[in-house]
């Protein structure tokens, strides 16, 4: 009997065809694309131009900007290496930590964290498509002063346009989704070029300033923003930094993944936030006053046809934002929970039916509502980094059991106790209190900027601590043959080498 012929079949409960090992054709670009949609939005155009209007000087901004970012890519560049090797995606790497049916525990968490930003970037981007309808039916105007459940009849009609447009593109798979990023990334570049240009010429390039601020600072209280900035830019990125091995997963190699994280992390961050920060410094003379929203700034443009093609852009990016970043994470997330049942497109569904009902337009319109919203996800997040990472670079040393991520057969690898590591569940739930209560104490100031990070590093030292016994016996089983790390079963879906 051949090896592979004695190799178990995948278990129904874990395995079904989206979730097995991918066929590997994405390059750099394709990853290049990914951050720029990801990054080309109305969230991160406000979110830029928030960060020169701390009060630094715009070369401490831009600093500032570079260091935070940087440590995005290398966390997006840890977060994908399992995922790239084994083909896998997040829910699945989780596995190897949680157990195979204790990953549902972060699978869920980052799923309903999707459902949030899914519905609050569908949200703005029917704002931007209000903005179209108007200029060219005006006799729409009386909608936009009815309202239901908190949202005007024109924004309904535009939130429903939004919601089936990206349903569609979701609904045609991943290939689709990949052809749709590489072109939406780009036209919003062409976009933001020339409305910065336009901003350039009417208010005068020596009107234009790097610094928003109403007011400097300097010594110790700009170094303190300086690392409030980076933690900002940090926290920003990190919910579709923890599940970017959903995309990964694809790459041929992982140079392709460094790559692709290189020019659209920190080449295409700074030059986005330049190009933001010219824009919004260049409505004070132009409008009379800073606008930081992209939609309002084209929306006051006198010629419609610059308009409407300014809001159909920034409707464009967040459609791209939002399917890399909160459609495809949950279609997985959902998807692992009950795979048989549950396919990809039915857990992007899930997310999307959800999205409606948390009324998203009411989350964004109360500041506070968002603010705490934002915090407690930023909380919720860290820990899953912290355990993650840890459980593959330390404990399990890279080495991956790819027949066992899909095997409930007690005794294997990432069977742990009935397919629970409730040691890992136990360190998130602790590690994710600490975040909290960092956030929501009183009288702690700038430290809740750092409940991201602070929740990692608690979650990864719990976990290395206890999981010292774990990682010994890890060592022992690597060198039995049974155990070593394979390049799949053969029941599962082969990839293509690539060299």
């Amino acid at each position: 009997m051949s090896e592979a012929t004695q190799r178990s079949q995948p278990s129904e409960r874990l395995y079904n065809e989206d979730l097995a090992p991918a066929h590997q054709t994405w390059n750099w670009y394709n990853i290049f694309a990914f951050w720029m949609s990801d990054v080309h939005s109305v969230g991160g155009y406000v979110f830029a131009a928030s960060l020169f209007a701390l009060g630094l000087a715009g070369w401490q901004v831009l600093l500032s900007l570079l260091v935070g970012i940087c440590i995005v890519q290398l966390f997006a560049n840890l977060i994908a290496r399992p995922s790239q090797k084994a083909g896998v995606p997040f829910p699945v790497v989780c596995r190897l930590s949680f157990g195979v049916f204790g990953a549902n525990v972060p699978a869920i968490i980052r799923g309903l964290i999707a459902v949030v930003w899914y519905g609050i970037q569908t949200y703005l981007a029917s704002a931007a498509l209000s903005v179209v309808l108007l200029r060219f039916f005006p006799t729409m105007e009386p909608l936009a002063g009815m309202y239901f459940v908190g949202l005007s009849y024109l924004g309904w009609v535009s939130f429903g346009i939004m919601w089936i447009l990206q349903a569609f593109v979701f609904w045609h798979g991943m290939e689709a989704i990949k052809r749709f990023i590489d072109w939406a990334g780009p036209a919003v570049y062409l976009v933001m070029f020339l409305l910065a240009g336009w901003i350039v010429w009417e208010a005068g390039w020596e009107n234009v300033s790097f610094t928003l601020g109403s007011k400097d600072l300097d010594g110790w209280d700009a170094a303190w923003q300086m690392v409030v900035a980076i933690a900002l830019v940090a926290g920003y990125f990190a919910g579709p930094t923890l599940n970017f091995g959903d995309f990964s997963r694809y790459c041929r190699t992982e140079n392709d993944v460094r790559r692709g994280n290189f020019w659209g992390l920190p080449v295409n961050f700074l030059l986005f936030s330049v190009v933001t920060v010219i824009t919004v410094s260049g409505t004070i003379p132009v409008f009379g006053e800073m606008i930081q929203d992209p939609i309002e700034t084209v929306s006051r443009i006198d010629n419609t046809m610059a308009a409407v093609l300014g809001a159909f852009t920034f409707v464009t990016a967040t459609i791209g934002i939002n399917i890399v970043a909160n459609f495809v994470s949950p279609a997985f997330d959902f998807a692992n929970v009950n795979p048989q049942k549950i396919s990809w497109r039915a857990g992007g569904m899930i997310a999307a039916v959800g999205s409606v009902f948390i009324t998203p337009w009411n989350l964004f319109n109360n500041p506070e509502v968002i603010h705490y919203t934002v915090d407690v996800l930023a909380g919720v997040i860290g820990p899953l980094y912290g355990i993650v990472l840890v459980d593959y670079y330390f404990t399990k040393r890279q080495q991956i059991d790819e027949e066992a991520l899909f095997s409930d057969e007690p005794g294997r690898r990432y069977w742990y106790d009935n397919g629970w590591n409730w040691m890992a569940v136990k360190v998130t739930a602790v590690s994710t209190a600490v975040a909290l209560a960092i956030n929501f104490a009183p009288g702690l100031g700038d430290l809740k900027n750092f409940s991201l990070f602070i929740g990692g590093a608690v979650a990864a030292g719990l976990y290395a601590h206890f999981s010292r016994a774990e990682a010994a016996q890890s060592v022992r089983n690597e060198a039995a043959p049974a155990t070593e790390e394979s390049a799949g079963p053969a029941t599962l879906e082969p990839r293509p080498s690539v060299d």
